[in-house]
């Protein structure tokens, strides 16, 4: 049969997400010993029916592959898979029935005219929907139940004598496997595995430890700089690594004056390539699993970096899962939220609103389950093993949270927004928006501290960054109130600190919306250059600057419980990206978007962003800033006045001398 076009694997839409993410989740190790997710995991249906109908000016022949078994029936008769099928003209009716009880049943139909590409609609026998497919999936040899990585070959930068052993420095995180391409000894061998060398060198508690190893091991796959093998010499052992990854497209560029910030920004983009594949991970040593939250500021990054938006859709339906809900997302009640609220991001981001109309279900059902826990002021609290979140800081989490019920508001504000794109009904949603936002301002904000408080029920009146952050992150609050967030919580010292990257996201977030991109450079250079400082060559999941020696990669009560690969370390890229370029979309799918830059903290930078449908490179030298967008619908806002945007023409601006900057 000839080659045909376009052929694509299909299944149950979702289903191929919910099983890989599956596996995804069962995929970490520790110490010799498997930890799967702790939190209610879905898998794929078992069983699946495809259907589509075809009007025949001529006959024509198909072949139907599957993953799994049943059979084909064309008008009510059946045939086999892998058998040539003759359609006679006419109306045909052609149903493919493919049931897999070890994993994902799919199917791959191959003909001139009856092909499995688009318009195939998939049942589980309760619902049907359009079929769901990927682009990673085009090749009848490939079956879906597998992920196809591509690889590269790491050779040692140093290989050292230390400890009665060989110390090997890959120079870079590998996330994958090992070659050993010679073994000069007459007896296996041990091999320790760690993100530093600390860890590698540490035989009892390194995370990861292949024992007996010989010239034939293949080890599983594993993330890791360092190995260290005991007794042994460096002329008797040679290990090639096999980094794994799926590619993803850098669509970005970035360089300027500073040596500091490209080097950051360089890491910042090593990191969450690392933590970007199939899914979103949270990091790639450790836990290796797809986290709500962690997600919510990959979707942000990827935007400024790679804008792929197939990867936030696979992680988006990962996660939900199917859509009967039996616990949060990760046990944590405020992922759950974040899922809804992204969302919103993504169709802000992409405009893609078929996804939008097969996620929006979802949503709904999220949203049911978030509302029945809420009390009769429209104030959501935590069931018996729910896990209220937000940050490892110490705040008052006694009674209902402020900062829970801020992102709540905001989950219903995408579901508005969402719902009337898709032609749903809002409602409800307004009518609790409503309500909470009347009731938050009421029982949340203290007049006296100009801030949002952790919780009313206490009566301690307790005040952290959180809420207010997200209250300024989301326009919940007038300029009056957030000049006095700004002031009495997010430049107040005696607020406490935020030690992790992950709310240090949110907090520059807030900073720069708040016109503090000076001060936000000089944390960024602080924060995530002290990391630089100590050799990093990609950014840790926590950082505290007081930390000396082996102490910096101790987290958890675990001597080397830090994640060294951490996605949300990457946020520097979506901050230079948002704020210091400027650029956001201001219509879905940027039909239209902004461009304002905020770039005194260089005297020169020359960086390239992704939009949808093309991209924006800004270039600083000396008083003059250069601007080209290779897509109409750009408006460039500078020394106060608009610019509308031509495609692929170069703007010429000649800034004040307040605006022409100088490097840090």
């Amino acid at each position: 049969m000839e080659k045909t076009e376009n052929v694509r694997w299909i299944w149950y839409p979702g289903d191929f997400e919910i099983r890989q993410g599956l596996l995804q989740n069962f995929s970490r190790e520790e110490r010799s010993y498997d930890w799967p997710a702790y939190w209610n995991m879905d898998d794929c249906h078992k069983n699946v029916k495809f259907k589509r109908y075809y009007t025949l000016e001529k006959a024509t022949s198909f072949v139907v592959h599957a993953i799994g078994i049943g059979y084909v029936e064309v008008n009510g008769e059946k045939f086999p898979f892998g058998k040539k099928i003759l359609c006679e003209p006419g109306k045909n009716k052609i149903r493919v029935f493919v049931g897999n009880t070890a994993g994902l049943p799919a199917a791959y139909i191959e003909g001139e005219i009856i092909k499995s590409d688009g318009g195939w609609s998939a049942s589980n026998f309760v619902e049907e929907l359009p079929a769901g497919s990927s682009t990673l999936y085009t090749d009848k040899e490939q079956d879906p139940n597998n992920i196809y990585f591509n690889t590269e070959r790491v050779q040692a930068a140093t290989v050292s004598s230390i400890n009665g052993g060989v110390l090997i420095d890959y120079g870079r995180a590998v996330f994958g496997t090992l070659d050993i391409k010679k073994l000069a000894l007459d007896k296996p061998i041990t091999i320790c595995y760690g993100e530093s060398d600390a860890e590698a060198l540490d035989i009892d508690m390194c995370y990861y430890k292949e024992e007996n190893a010989d010239a034939n091991s293949t080890p599983r796959k594993r993330a890791f700089r360092y190995l260290f093998i005991p007794e042994t010499t460096p002329e008797q052992v040679e290990i090639e690594a096999i980094h794994e990854f799926i590619p993803l497209k850098n669509q970005a560029s970035f360089d300027s004056d500073n040596e500091l910030m490209n080097r950051i920004w360089n890491i910042s983009v090593e990191t969450f390539t690392l933590c970007s594949g199939m899914f979103f991970l949270d990091g790639i040593k450790r836990d290796r699993w797809i986290w709500s939250g962690d997600a919510y500021q990959s979707y942000f990054i990827n935007q400024y970096l790679f804008f792929d938006e197939d990867i936030n859709t696979r992680t988006m339906l990962a996660l939900r899962g199917q859509n009967e809900i039996k616990q949060h997302m990760n046990t944590i009640v405020d992922y759950s939220i974040l899922w809804v609220i992204a969302v919103e991001n993504h169709y802000m981001m992409t405009g893609n609103k078929e996804f939008l109309k097969q996620i929006y279900p979802k949503m709904k059902s999220m949203m049911d389950y978030l509302i029945a826990q809420t009390n009769e002021l429209g104030f959501i609290y935590g069931r018996e093993k729910d896990w209220i979140f937000i940050d490892w800081s110490e705040m008052d989490k006694e009674g209902t949270l402020a900062a829970e019920q801020i992102l709540l508001l905001k989950a219903y504000n995408a579901m508005i927004v969402c719902g009337s794109v898709v032609g749903e009904d809002t409602s409800e949603y307004s009518a609790k928006y409503k309500q909470l936002e009347r009731n938050l301002m009421t029982y949340f904000w203290d007049e006296e501290k100009g801030a949002f408080i952790d919780s009313y029920e206490s009566g301690k009146r307790h005040v952290t960054r959180h809420a207010n952050i997200f209250a300024v992150l989301f326009d919940f609050v007038d300029k009056l109130k957030a000049e006095k967030i700004l002031q009495n919580v997010l430049l107040n010292e005696e607020i406490t600190q935020i030690t992790t990257p992950y709310f240090k996201f949110f907090e520059q977030d807030a900073l720069c919306k708040l016109g503090q991109t000076d001060r936000v450079f000089n944390i960024i250079c602080d924060y995530w250059g002290g990391m630089v400082q100590q050799d990093a060559v990609t950014f840790w999941e926590e950082y505290i600057p007081d930390e000396k020696g082996n102490a910096v990669y101790e987290m958890y009560g675990d001597p080397f419980g830090k994640s060294l690969c951490h996605a949300w370390g990457a946020s520097p890229i979506y901050l230079l990206g948002r704020y210091f370029a400027g650029i956001r979309p201001t219509s879905p799918g940027y039909q239209t978007f902004s461009v304002e830059p905020k770039l005194e903290c260089f005297s020169a930078i020359d960086c390239t962003f992704p939009i949808k449908g093309g991209s924006i490179r800004i270039k600083k030298e000396a008083n003059t800033l250069v601007v080209c967008s290779t897509k109409e619908g750009g408006t460039m806002s500078i020394n106060g006045t608009d610019v509308v945007l031509k495609a692929n023409m170069e703007y010429a601006f000649d800034l004040p001398k307040e605006l022409v900057g100088n490097s840090y």
